[in-house]
């Protein structure tokens, strides 16, 4: 049974056209991928779907109705809800307060708040949500955040819930913990539009799998039998980009980043790495594992209670950041957002912020010689801009996350710190950013690739994995993807990995 369809969408932003006759249908009970590049129209389509926006052309229906009205907004809820990245659960209520927020009983004009909580405590053992209703909402995860919002979806009514980049803050055990929940509600009737830019959950969670690309609808197939570069090339058009670049024995290079039992209270204990000119070292680890912290220490962000960090044979002041720098780190944070990019600059002012020294004299860039070095860089990036002088804040995930790149490569760094590359950018831009960090080790650099996503470091030389603030694990080239699963979640390995640690 169909449970949900839109048919021939058409809607235009003046002359931007963001959804050219597309559509797609999903079936009762499925757990349906959209996929695509940033641009691609995905989240037109959503907003169509959830009645936010109305299509110029075209037909939506719910269960072979035809969707309420704008206006009706009780219409819609019982029909769709989206759980999108940014929660939009408000911090500051109770989990209870959130679950029926503007639909709370009262008795004499007053609210029964004894009766709201044992709703909201009814409603979580439903559907398996172990959590206290009287808890603040601000003190959630943000995977009980989302099992919330869905929560609060189907005690509306609603059976079809979209899910817009779910795991793009949940490390890998809670990622599993949702995904199972789905798979839960999907054998009971709901049915789930799949929003990720990480093709290989596409393949765990989804049955089916719909691509978009510029504005239209381009496949619809069972993702059983849609092999991933097919896929690939459904949603950029062409054939995918090689991420590997040729190297040469990253263990004969000298030990350009040196890590030496490195602690910091609550965070992480005894840590020791190497990373050689030339070589490329992943480092993974859940959530709680202390990675980013350690990333953190290593850029100067975080100053360790105890040990060292040298960079090309330079040992910087601990926490410092331009010793970082100085001594030839190259660093690209977890959040481009808040961390790595100025909004109100523009793109050749942020891609240039590493090298201003060389721009000009006593520090003070030169407007041409920044212009000439930052169209260098949207060339050689390929970053999709107007130019130099574009305000970054307008560029999409993909683009922006280059952009950040390019500044810390800009400086010709002996060791690149890389945290999350690829979080949140479509899958053209994740294969030129990793093709891109290949090239750099190809020429020498030695880098530290921090992420979550497994696809991020199978490039690499080696692959450490954290737990618990150690590095338990060092996985060498050719590790497979359940060893190293299961080492994240604190399984180890019957043979010892000491080795890894150092080449």
């Amino acid at each position: 049974m169909t449970a949900v369809t839109a048919e021939n969408i058409t809607k235009r932003y003046g002359a931007t056209t963001a959804l050219d006759h597309a559509g797609i249908a999903l079936t009762t009970g499925e757990t349906h991928a959209l996929v695509g590049r940033n641009g691609a129209g995905k989240s037109t389509l959503v907003s169509i779907l959830t009645g936010l926006q109305r299509a110029d052309t075209g037909v939506v229906t719910f269960d072979g109705e035809p969707a309420p009205p704008l206006a009706d907004r009780d219409g819609w809820r019982q029909r769709v809800a989206c759980v999108y990245q940014k929660s939009t659960i408000i911090p500051t209520l109770t989990v209870g307060e959130n679950l029926f927020l503007n639909r709370q009983q009262s008795r004499r004009g007053l609210i029964d708040w004894r009766g709201l909580r044992r709703r909201a405590g009814e409603l979580l053992d439903r559907y398996g949500v172990a959590i206290d209703p009287a808890t603040v909402a601000g003190d959630l995860t943000v995977e009980q955040g989302q099992l919330v919002e869905i929560a609060r979806a189907l005690s509306f009514g609603a059976r079809f819930i979209i899910l817009d980049e779910p795991t793009a803050r949940l490390d890998a055990a809670a990622i599993e913990r949702l995904f199972e929940r789905m798979r839960d509600l999907r054998a009971s009737g709901v049915t789930f539009l799949f929003i990720s830019h990480h093709l290989q959950e596409v393949y765990e969670v989804c049955q089916r799998v719909t691509v978009f690309r510029d504005a239209r609808h381009v496949l619809t197939a069972p993702v059983d039998e849609l092999p991933h570069d097919d896929l690939v090339r459904a949603m950029t058009g062409d054939a995918p980009v090689v991420a590997s670049a040729a190297r040469g024995h990253a263990n004969d290079g000298p030990v350009v980043l040196d890590v030496r039992g490195l602690t910091l209270a609550d965070r992480y204990e005894d840590v020791s790495l190497e990373v050689r000119a030339g070589e490329m070292v992943g480092l993974i680890g859940s959530g709680s594992s202390g990675k980013n912290a350690l990333a953190q220490t290593i850029a100067g962000l975080l100053r360790a209670d105890g040990g060292t960090v040298t960079i090309a044979g330079t040992t910087p002041r601990p926490g410092s950041v331009p010793g970082a720098l100085d001594a030839g780190l190259g660093y690209l944070p977890q959040d481009r957002h808040r961390e790595g990019l100025v909004p109100l600059l523009s793109v050749g002012e942020n891609a240039t912020m590493t090298i201003t020294k060389r721009l000009g004299p006593i520090g003070i860039a030169l407007p041409a010689r920044r212009r000439e070095a930052a169209t260098t860089m949207i060339d050689e990036y390929d970053i999709r801009t107007s130019g130099p002088d574009q305000p970054v804040s307008g560029l999409s995930g993909g683009n922006a996350q280059k952009v950040v790149l390019a500044r810390a490569l800009a400086s010709d760094p002996k060791a690149l710190v890389l945290v999350s590359p690829t979080a949140g950018v479509d899958v053209r831009s994740k294969q030129s950013l990793l093709a891109a960090v290949a090239k750099a080790a190809a020429a020498g650099t030695g880098v530290l690739i921090v992420s979550d996503e497994l696809d991020d470091v199978r490039d690499c030389d080696r692959v450490l994995v954290m737990f618990h603030g150690r590095i338990v694990q060092a996985a060498p080239k050719g590790w497979d993807d359940a060893s190293l699963i299961g080492a994240v979640e604190g399984v180890r390995a019957e043979s010892s990995h000491e080795e890894g640690l150092k080449e």
